[in-house]
This record gives C-alpha cells, sequence and structure tokens, in this order.
C-alpha cells in the first residue's frame, strides 16, 4: 500500500527504517503534548508503532509512515484510524519536530482524506483535535473540514476537552453518535 504526493510517499510502517525517527518524535515534548501522553521512552515508543501496525492487521487500514520523496526521510505518521472508543473514523496527523511548518500534515492528509473516501468508501471523515492544538485546527481547515462538536474527554486518552472536525464525502452534514 503506497501512496504519492508531490513532495511525500505514504507507505505501511517499515519498523527497521522508522523506528528511530518515530522513537525522537515520541520523545519530544511538543510532539506528544496533545496527543494525550507524555514523552515516551524507546520502549513505549516502540509499542506505539506496534500499535499503528497492528490497527493495519485489524482493520485494513491505518496511520502510514510519511517518507520525504527526495531525502528518504522519515516525516511523521499520517492516515486513517478508527480505534476503539473513538467517536468516529478519523484521519490523524503526526508530523516529525524535524518536519514542522512545510505543509506535510496538510498535503498527507489531503491524500489520507481521499483515500479514506474513494478506497476505504467512508462517507464521512472526522480529526479528533486537543484544544489549543491550532496548527492542527489549521491543518483540519486546510483540508477541508470544519468544527462538528467538542467534547470533555475522550475515552483512554485525556479528559480533557477534544474539538471534533470532520467533512464528509458528499458535503453534506457530518454526524457523530453521542
Amino acid at each position: 500500500m503506497k501512496i504519492e504526493t508531490e513532495r511525500l510517499i505514504l507507505r505501511q510502517v517499515d519498523p527497521d527504517r522508522d523506528f528511530e525517527p518515530w522513537a525522537r518524535a515520541m520523545a519530544d515534548e511538543n510532539t506528544v503534548r496533545y496527543l494525550g501522553t507524555k514523552p515516551m521512552n524507546r520502549a513505549e515508543a516502540w509499542r506505539s508503532m506496534a500499535l499503528a501496525m497492528g490497527h493495519w492487521a485489524i482493520r485494513g487500514y491505518g496511520f502510514f509512515s510519511l517518507e520525504h520523496r527526495e531525502t528518504g526521510a522519515w516525516v511523521g505518521r499520517v492516515g486513517p484510524w478508527y480505534p476503539e472508543g473513538w467517536p468516529a473514523p478519523e484521519v490523524g496527523w503526526t508530523i516529525s519536530p524535524d518536519h514542522l511548518r512545510h505543509g506535510y500534515a496538510t498535503e498527507a492528509a489531503q491524500a489520507s482524506v481521499r483515500f479514506a473516501f474513494e478506497t476505504l468508501r467512508w462517507p464521512q471523515v472526522i480529526h479528533v483535535i486537543m484544544e489549543g492544538n491550532e496548527a492542527s485546527i489549521a491543518v483540519a481547515r486546510k483540508v477541508g473540514s470544519s468544527l462538528v462538536r467538542e467534547q470533555q474527554g475522550l475515552p483512554g486518552v485525556t479528559d480533557k476537552t477534544v474539538l471534533i472536525y470532520g467533512q464528509s464525502a458528499t458535503g453534506g452534514p457530518v454526524t457523530i453518535p453521542i
């Protein structure tokens, strides 16, 4: 499974290639502060990567590793996922601190939303964003999503307020069970 954009390759996670940059990103306080976790040590980062890979085995889709087309560098993780307890299927993103502010999250999220609509045939997609994460709110808006609702907490992730942005494949309203 591979998707190519102008600057990126979205591919399945490869632990041999991806673990070192994945672990560095997950150890960065600014990277994980809106993921509902503390900075991760190597063992925790490994489990995080294994969780992403396991989602593919369970659902048939999941986070892609982002690879820079020219340099081969690991840029982050972006893609569709729907873990237990989530309000609806989501396209989420986390960009390595080494690659922020280059538009990679937007570029990869747009490709992932298209994949969700065209290949997975999802009728809608959401983005669960912790309150205060202005960069992710901007990405959600750039990919065509708007605020659907806010809710207090997300089971197993955080007790803090989360904002749910979304869009439908047809342009109609986004519906999320309460």
